[in-house]
């Protein structure tokens, strides 16, 4: 699973609040009312809140508590203002997620100058203005309605600042018609920028009330709130959430879109088609509607004209777009991320259903921004670490949900890890009907290989596959590296038999590896360019000093095993489980030479080997007359160093030409 991933505290001072809140003498007029909290679309939990005088002040109060995968997250925050002009504190006490603490309290000055914050023992002062907002990230979500009243009371203002660093931006969205109490009922949607990493999409009624927020949280995770009145309408605010925020994206990013027609032609560049043959020097690659139409390898390349637009590949090295198999799209930016690094098509290993689907058909309509996106559909049973809101617990219940992706246009089912050993041939047998494959975590009371034997035609993460054939057992130190044993044999022999698929995401396991001591940057670079909310979360990942050794010794089982699998000439597929948005698959390639890939079988990793594996071999993974023009234009050789798969010069997905830097700014991330 992915990392950790706290969110920056954006505060602020609260000027205003709207008029309809406060009685005529100035007083607050009482409210109170719950937000049901969800995950992956999955209720998990609660939040109520009050507004009320209490001792000549304003006070809110929210008790914010749910279950994540067994584990509770519990936050209480009060709010005190004097009066609508002069808030006197803030106080959080809990989590935002499950490994999130948030013990903050925050006062303004007597003189209503800066805002003053208490965190772990260390006091720091923030000046403010009168755009200056008190907000604390995602959570909780009735401090996201004090702030919409208070952006609207202040005149809609371009800007909200948000100490320590934060800017919050929010602009008017489309209304959106529901059905509440059996009453047709018009809410009004906002897309807020700047609060948490990328976009989240409010709704509030007429009087100002917050409906429902769509968003992410701590651990960069689906979340969504949605009052109860309104809980019946969970899927129309994730679908409207996911058109807002493209529709915002488009807007970011137009300027990192050629205007380029139908022909196209990359002149003079060594191409490196990924079928295993050597680089040649070819005079002109041409692109027509999208495809491959000639490969000239001689002879005077062509010149631009109307007809014909032309980019100068000399001294560059064209390769085919690159795949992430173990992408969570769980956000909207993850679309330009994926295209400035040079990811042209991703298999998203679970999400949220209309939350994907939207976004699916968005992209393939060209309604939106982002790589071809191939949908894993996950499931899950029923336990106290269940993880979404599809669950099977019954055969017929195993076979629906199976269905139910299919006509979705899913290529695979995922299974998840509270699922019953006993449906997993179930859910098998039905995807192999349909024509889908089937892959996933393993399942709580199985091993890898009976996973294998059940009808799993991969599997995620190295871990799994490690802890059964070396016998390593959580909370224990690492066993031995021994792959000689019969029973390792045995095991490796049914992967072979079974052609068993295997995304590692090593480079995950690298980043949560390392210990806090060493920096990430000297493993990934790119995190030097991450947006800053992201970089700080990130860079705070890692083992205890204390138990670096020990993580050290557990990631060199992994690589060994990630090794061996090669060795053996298993199918491995490059993917991230997301880590450092976009350089992490670049990380990944890195560690596959590493682990003894020749640059040329890393690179296959994440072009022909993840086609083939999804049957797409035939339209995409080489550059060949005839497929897709999926393309990446770098300015070094990878056959000569994998790390210049990181110099992308143009990404080309599908035809379409892209340059990275306005695709990465459009993120906040630095080119």
């Amino acid at each position: 699973m992915k990392p950790v991933l706290a969110y920056s505290l954006a505060l602020a001072a609260l000027w205003v609040l709207p008029s309809f809140a406060i009685h005529a003498q100035g007083k607050p007029a009482n409210e109170q009312d719950t937000f049901v909290l969800y995950k992956f679309a999955k209720a998990i939990g609660k939040e109520t809140y009050t507004i009320a005088d209490e001792k000549g002040l304003l006070t809110l109060r929210s008790d914010f508590k749910f279950n994540d995968r067994g584990t509770d997250v519990p936050l209480k925050t009060v709010y005190t203002a004097t009066d609508t002009l002069h808030p006197v504190s803030l106080k959080t006490e809990g989590q935002s997620s499950r490994n999130s603490p948030m013990n903050d309290v925050f006062s303004l000055d007597s003189k209503q100058q800066r805002v003053v914050l208490l965190r772990d023992g260390t006091t720091t002062d923030y000046p403010i203005t009168a755009d200056t907002f008190l907000v604390d990230g995602y959570s909780p979500v009735a401090m996201q309605q004090m702030l919409m009243r208070f952006w609207i009371a202040r005149g809609k203002p371009a800007q909200i600042a948000a100490p320590p660093d934060a800017s919050i931006h929010i602009e008017p969205g489309s209304d959106l018609s529901i059905i509440a109490n059996g009453h047709a009922t018009t809410l009004h949607s906002y897309v807020i920028s700047g609060l948490v990493w990328g976009a989240e999409t409010v709704w509030l009624d007429d009087d100002q009330k917050l409906a429902a927020v769509v968003t992410t949280d701590s651990e960069f995770d689906h979340f969504e709130a949605v009052r109860e009145t309104y809980k019946d309408s969970l899927a129309q605010f994730i679908q409207q959430a996911v058109r807002n925020d493209l529709a915002a994206l488009a807007r970011l990013t137009a300027t990192a879109k050629h205007a380029t027609g139908k022909h196209l032609a990359i002149t003079n560049v060594t191409l490196i088609d990924g079928t295993g043959t050597a680089p040649r020097h070819v005079a002109a690659v041409y692109v027509d509607d999208g495809r491959i139409t000639n490969i000239v390898h001689s002879g005077a390349a062509p010149e631009a004209s109307d007809k014909l637009d032309v980019i100068d590949g000399t001294g560059k090295y064209l390769i085919p777009g690159l795949w992430d198999m173990h992408a969570h799209y769980e956000q909207v930016e993850w679309g330009p991320i994926y295209l400035a690094a040079g990811v042209t098509t991703v298999r998203d290993c679970g999400n949220e259903f209309d939350f994907i689907t939207t976004v699916r058909d968005a992209l393939q309509s060209g309604r939106g921004i982002g790589p071809r996106l191939l949908i894993a559909g996950i499931v899950d049973g029923t336990g106290p670490i269940t993880l979404g809101a599809i669950t099977a617990d019954t055969t017929e219940q195993a076979r629906d949900v199976v269905r139910r992706y299919k006509k979705a246009g899913a290529v695979q089912i995922k299974i998840y890890s509270s699922m019953k050993p006993s449906l997993v041939p179930v859910i098998a047998e039905e995807a192999h009907k349909l024509g889908l494959t089937v892959t996933g975590h393993v399942p709580e009371g199985m091993t890898t290989p009976q996973a294998v034997a059940a009808g799993y035609d991969g599997i995620n993460h190295i871990s799994f596959v490690a802890r059964d054939l070396l016998h390593m057992e959580r909370g224990k130190p690492a066993p031995p590296i021994d792959f000689t044993t019969p029973e390792a044999k045995k095991e490796l022999a049914l992967f072979k038999s079974h052609h068993t698929v295997f995304d590692d995401t090593i480079a995950l396991y690298e980043t949560l590896s390392r210990s806090t001591d060493t920096p990430l940057e000297t493993l990934e670079p790119g995190i030097a360019h991450v947006a800053p909310t992201l970089a700080t979360a990130l860079n705070a990942t890692g083992a205890p000093p204390a138990k670096a050794s020990e993580f050290s010794k557990r990631y060199a089982a992994l690589l060994a095993t990630l090794r061996e699998l090669h060795r053996q000439g298993l199918t491995i597929v490059a993917g991230t489980d997301q880590d450092v948005p976009g350089y992490s698959l670049h990380r990944e390639l890195e560690i596959y030479v590493q682990a003894g890939f020749t640059p040329m079988e890393a690179l296959q990793a994440a072009t022909i080997v993840p086609a083939r594996v999804l049957k797409l071999d035939k339209q995409l993974g080489t550059l060949e007359i005839g497929k897709r023009a999926d393309m990446l234009l770098l300015d070094g050789d990878p056959l000569a160093d994998i790390r210049n798969t990181r110099r992308i010069a143009k990404t080309i997905s599908d035809g379409t030409v892209y340059d990275p830097a306005p695709l990465w700014q459009s993120v906040g991330f630095k080119p």
